[in-house]
């Protein structure tokens, strides 16, 4: 409950940010709204330090953010986010395939340096710049032959000896860098492709396991369709 109050007063206070953004449009601060598709993946190492061989899952994002001039055709651009992440992966069992996708919802704020330059009848963009995510809840769903199982994640820094054996694990916090490249008109629509990749190992601690090697990040891209006001 109290993760989901404050992300409800975070919007509240963006939003609240962007009403006045847009009343000071002459200075050339702005708002946007955007959304669209990701195509996620978990990449990093098992517990034994074999490669992850996960497949990317489509998932999207929705949010807003912030257009504020710091120099000549550059701005700092703030933003929140909601995304859902994961990945998808298979392991043959008896000659029954069984497919687990992992799907993690996050609330992202992006804080992007951006180049805006005058091109044909409107503006090339070009942008980087860290993020920090905080993943309020997910799923982890198995199926093979006539098994399905679908549970919740926990979230948590570390896993201790006595913690369910069947559960999934993983942090809440996320952080990485962000770029990306678009074109807006002068009306105001926008796209734009994404590039994410995280910094930040997202599994916990396990201290059921002996020199756990264990590595997971999150990394992804996508396509954004937008409306600056």
């Amino acid at each position: 409950m109290k993760t989901r109050i404050t992300i409800i007063f975070a919007i509240c206070l963006l939003t609240s940010t962007l009403v006045q953004a847009q009343e000071t449009g002459k200075t050339g601060t702005s708002f946007g709204i955007l959304g669209g598709v990701n195509f996620q993946n978990l990449n990093g190492k098992d517990h034994d330090g074999n490669k992850l061989e996960n497949d990317i899952i489509p998932g999207f994002h929705a949010g807003v953010n912030i257009q504020i001039p710091i120099a000549p055709a550059f701005y700092f651009q703030p933003g929140l986010l909601y995304s859902l992440k994961g990945a998808k992966s298979s392991v043959t069992v008896l000659g029954t395939t069984f497919t687990t996708t992992t799907r993690i919802n996050y609330i992202e704020m992006p804080l992007n340096l951006m180049y805006k330059g005058a091109l044909g009848n409107g503006f090339v963009l070009i942008g980087f710049g860290p993020y920090v995510g905080y993943a309020f809840g997910g799923k982890v769903k198995t199926e093979g032959g006539s098994v399905t199982i679908d549970d919740d994640i926990v979230f948590q820094k570390v896993i201790e000896s006595g913690d369910d054996l069947l559960a999934t694990y993983y942090k809440s916090f996320d952080a990485g860098a962000n770029i990306f490249a678009g074109y807006e008109m002068n009306a105001g629509l926008f796209i734009q492709l994404n590039a994410q990749l995280g910094m930040l190992s997202i599994n916990p601690e396990d201290k059921r396991i002996t020199n756990d090697e264990a590595v997971v990040k999150n990394t992804g891209f996508g396509l954004s369709l937008g409306y600056r006001f």
